[in-house]
């Protein structure tokens, strides 16, 4: 199976809304220059929690401004508001004690039941790679359509695993291959999965001969730019770190990919990100301000006009 074509989506919660505007801009410049839709223009499409729900609702099919609505119209049902998130909280206290994650997943898994309904990971569309990690055996976990042991596996339960991200949502359980997991966030993995994906595409079956005969596009939610400053690193423990950590981590593995694909792929390797302003990055921030200003803000990148350059040339060699 040739997969020289790659789309990489990375993960960034409620980010997830810039991740498929951007994806409109690539739509528009695969339309004027006369090159088949999304779908058709990978042959290969790989996404870490947020990014893994876009991946797989390209994968059935569903057009970026149509998972954009997603956001926007089911974020207060994946993140609910302080009122649903103490009644929530309560009724895990016996279960889960007083550090239960911030919410339950029951918002979160209904919308995803509603997106893919009975949709199995071997019914997708296009060839489709998805991050976790399992805590059982301590290890990450590829799920990918085309492998048979996965293509039974609910669709809808796979981007659940994938987007549990530690303190946010708890851990999902699934068999994965016969073994009992406890699955968690695929951007302790790899928050950027590009790198997974093109490891992917060189396997020796996959008719991709290196990596410079790749076509690499791989999409960011946008890059944290607050900083921690030296006396917080230095005094900080356990309970400090806690929510931190897991920002840090993600930031770190997703800008370690971005060095390693440009470095393996070159000038077939194009990435869109951009620097968010301070109290743009949380990854729960459903509010409409911060949505309208994530909009602006991926809007405006698209019509820079070296995004547009950009884009040109990645539809050329698509």
């Amino acid at each position: 199976m040739k997969m020289r074509r790659i789309l990489s989506l990375d993960g960034g919660g409620i980010r997830g809304l810039v991740s498929c505007l951007w994806l409109t801009g690539v739509e528009d410049a695969l339309s004027q220059a006369g090159k088949p839709d999304l779908l058709k223009g990978f042959d290969l499409l790989a996404g870490s929690s947020t990014g893994a729900i876009v991946a797989a609702g390209l994968a059935i099919g569903l057009a970026p401004a149509k998972l954009a609505d997603l956001y926007r119209d089911h974020r207060y049902t994946i993140f609910p508001g302080m009122a649903e998130r103490l009644w929530s909280r309560s009724g895990r206290l016996l279960t889960a004690g007083p550090s239960a994650p911030k919410y339950d997943a029951k918002g979160l898994e209904k919308v995803l039941k509603q997106v893919f309904g009975k949709t199995t990971l071997g019914e997708v569309q296009a060839p489709l790679l998805i991050t976790a990690y399992d805590t059982v055996s301590r290890a990450p976990v590829m799920f990918k359509s085309f492998k048979p042991e996965h293509r039974e596996l609910p669709l809808w339960e796979v981007c659940r695993a994938s987007s549990a991200a530690p303190t946010y949502f708890p851990a999902h359980a699934m068999k994965v291959e016969g073994r009992d997991c406890a699955l968690i966030d695929g951007g302790v993995v790899a928050n950027n999965p590009t790198a997974c994906a093109i490891a992917e595409a060189l396997r020796k079956d996959a008719q991709v001969d290196n990596s410079r005969d790749l076509v690499v596009l791989s999409i960011g939610t946008g890059e944290r730019t607050r900083s921690i400053s030296l006396a917080a690193a230095r005094e900080w423990g356990a309970l400090e770190w806690a929510v931190p950590i897991i920002d840090v981590l993600f930031d770190g593995n997703t800008d370690s990919v971005d060095y390693i694909a440009r470095q393996l792929v070159g000038d077939g390797y194009f990435r869109m990100q951009e620097h968010l302003h301070i109290g743009l990055d949380d990854l729960d921030d459903t509010s409409s301000t911060n949505l309208i200003a994530l909009e602006f803000m991926a809007k405006e990148y698209l019509a820079n006009a070296d995004t547009q350059d950009m884009l040109a040339e990645l539809a050329r060699q698509l």
